[in-house]
């Protein structure tokens, strides 16, 4: 059985969960590659696409190179660029928007042709859904990183543009344009999607299964749950006075850490916690924070910034540094940081978001926050700091250890794997 991963690019958060996926099923000595858009690093078993050169017939090269005459006499004007719809409206602070249409025809890949298993993760800018699943005849497994395949273009539907003056969410309110260019995007998916049977779709947490039982795309679909997992070899509990000493941290204060690839993205929430930290008042706590686009504004000693760190090795020292990760996410799938988190032993406070619910156990591994506000942050992070002793690293390890290892999670993709593709070897 070859299968045959796709995702867009090598990097992010994506595609750090396919790659680990990838890894664990060559482990398992199965026939695995990946195909990306993009490809920037060294990965085994791993190709960057390749769009074929176009086959010009005797009568197309005839029309092209009159067309070019014409268009040197000026007799005809050159065609216009297509390009794809802008939204006008749409706010600064919201993430990025794709369209289900690109230039890439998947299908042509001789990795493609060769698979017995398609398994689409973050496939933006890369799959074109009318080209694709016209054309597709192989059985696919479809992993669900965000909301986009199933969405009018968005990427997560958010709900909140930021934090106002008395640290609440801003309610976000969406423009007619936006509405507009989501219908149409809605309705180009799903005419894509109308013959489509050999689908099924992977879901990480009992938030996003939610949200695609109520969707019109997918809803009819086979949904599976499947927790991203991750290399407990890496990540893992490391000595804190140690990792302190590595970071330049303080070994007398209590530390809270941050990390996102842009402290800036706004569904991050940083700016909640930025906020919950003046208001704590204690000169015993110390705030860590690792992303790139670094623009913090504050005269604190007690506030360092990492910037973006790329090694894994060094993140799971920076996360057994830290007396508590936490995620102020005000909407989230299964982010890979709880997981990395937990997996060093380290417990999480964070909003109760999506995935987020799933993985932090109250008084075990963490604290949820009532809502999302910077007083209930404030609130559950002076609750944390007053029990934080009261938290076994070796259990939240452990704990970790039974839901979201790489072996876990590539022995229940190749189930799934093995059963569709032994039914669509019965079907033929």
């Amino acid at each position: 059985m070859k299968v045959l991963i796709v995702n867009s690019y090598d990097v992010g958060g994506a595609a750090k969960a396919c790659i680990r996926l990838h890894e664990g099923l060559i482990e398992k000595e199965i026939d695995s590659t990946i195909l990306f858009k993009v490809k920037q690093k060294n990965i085994s078993n791993s190709v960057q696409f390749k769009k074929l050169p176009a086959k010009n017939t005797k009568i197309q090269r005839i029309k092209l190179k009159i067309y070019r005459i014409l268009k040197e006499l000026k007799i005809i004007k050159p065609k216009p660029v297509k390009k794809q719809s802008a939204i006008v409206d749409r706010h600064s602070n919201l993430e990025m928007f794709s369209f289900p249409n690109s230039s890439f025809d998947i299908t042509e890949s001789e990795l493609y042709k060769e698979a017995d298993i398609i398994n689409l993760h973050w496939i933006a800018e890369f799959l074109d859904y009318e080209t694709f699943f016209k054309k597709n005849t192989k059985p696919v497994i479809w992993t669900l990183h965000d909301m986009n395949p199933f969405s009018g273009g968005e990427h997560f539907t958010e709900e909140f543009l930021g934090i106002n003056k008395k640290g609440k969410p801003i309610k976000r309110v969406i423009s007619e344009s936006e509405k507009k260019i989501f219908s149409k995007n809605i309705i180009f998916k799903k005419n894509a999607l109308k013959n489509v049977s050999n689908l099924h779709i992977v879901v990480l947490c009992n938030w996003m299964k939610n949200e695609v039982k109520k969707n019109i795309l997918f809803k009819d679909y086979p949904i599976h749950l499947i927790p991203n997992g991750i290399n407990t070899d890496v990540f893992k509990q490391r000595e804190k006075v140690f990792s302190r000493e590595i970071l330049n941290i303080p070994q007398n204060k209590k530390v809270i850490l941050f990390v996102s690839d842009s402290l800036s993205n706004n569904r991050k929430g940083f700016a909640f916690l930025e906020k919950a930290f003046e208001e704590l008042k204690t000169d015993d706590v110390f705030l860590c924070a690792i992303g790139k686009k670094n623009n913090l504004k504050h005269n604190y000693d007690n506030i360092l910034e990492l910037g973006f760190i790329y090694d894994e090795r060094l993140m799971s020292i920076a996360y057994s540094a830290a007396d508590v990760f936490v995620i102020p996410s005000l909407m989230d799938n299964l982010p890979n940081t709880v997981l990395e988190s937990i997996m060093c032993g380290t417990p999480v406070v964070g909003f109760p978001v999506g995935g987020i619910k799933d993985m932090i156990e109250d008084g075990v591994n963490g604290l949820l926050t009532k809502d999302i506000s910077v007083l209930s942050l404030v609130e559950t992070l002076t609750l944390f700091l007053c029990t934080c002793g009261s938290y076994n690293s070796g259990k939240i390890r452990e704990n970790a250890l039974k839901k979201y290892s790489q072996k876990i999670q590539s022995e229940q993709y190749l189930k799934l794997f093995q059963s569709i593709y032994n039914k669509s070897k019965i079907d033929i």
